[in-house]
């Protein structure tokens, strides 16, 4: 049970305790026979990894890593993330990380979306700080890119997110704007 739990930790940590409680609530839930071990668990999880308190909120990762860590630095890349990636499904989480709230919105009816019907976090070095939509016309990519605040300016940032809307390019097999 506890290897398990350390997996959720390794996939999707950095975890606030309310987040760690709920994915084991979820383990527990797909084993039905460990249900009664869920608080056990959760404990045990609590005492063995390393934590830190970072403005009131207790944040867990795996044993092992060190998050001042110099690999950890982040580099001038632009990744467009899927609603779903680990870094951006935890809604509480990316709140408290990003100050600012994601929602997907596909199965929201048009007249109410925020961002679009399928607007992708858009993560620039370590921070999350807008999001794009991405459609093909004529078979040709037409992002569309929002931000929260204003965006960079700068020439690092202009390049790599060109770099990554060609990514999304060849991924879709569509030609460039």
């Amino acid at each position: 049970m506890d290897r398990l739990v350390d997996v959720i930790v390794a996939k999707y940590a950095p975890l606030p305790g309310a987040s760690l409680g709920q994915l084991v609530s979820l383990l527990a839930g797909g084993a039905p026979q460990w249900r009664q071990h869920r608080q056990a668990m959760l404990e045990r999880a609590r005492l063995r990894l390393p934590s830190a308190v970072v403005d009131g909120t207790t944040w867990f990762w795996p044993e092992g890593e060190n998050p001042a860590s110099r690999r950890y630095v982040m580099e001038d890349q632009v990744r467009l993330l899927a609603p779903f990636d680990p870094v951006v499904w935890d809604r509480r989480r990316f709140e408290q990380l990003w100050g600012w709230a994601y929602r997907f919105e596909a199965y929201t009816p048009a007249a109410k979306r925020v961002r679009g019907h399928y607007a992708m976090p858009l993560l620039c070095r370590d921070r999350v700080m807008g999001w794009a939509n991405v459609s093909a016309k004529s078979g040709v990519l037409t992002p569309d890119v929002g931000f929260v605040g204003v965006a960079p300016k700068d020439k690092a940032f202009a390049m790599a997110l060109d770099e990554e809307l060609h990514r999304m390019a060849v991924f879709l097999r569509l030609k460039e704007a």
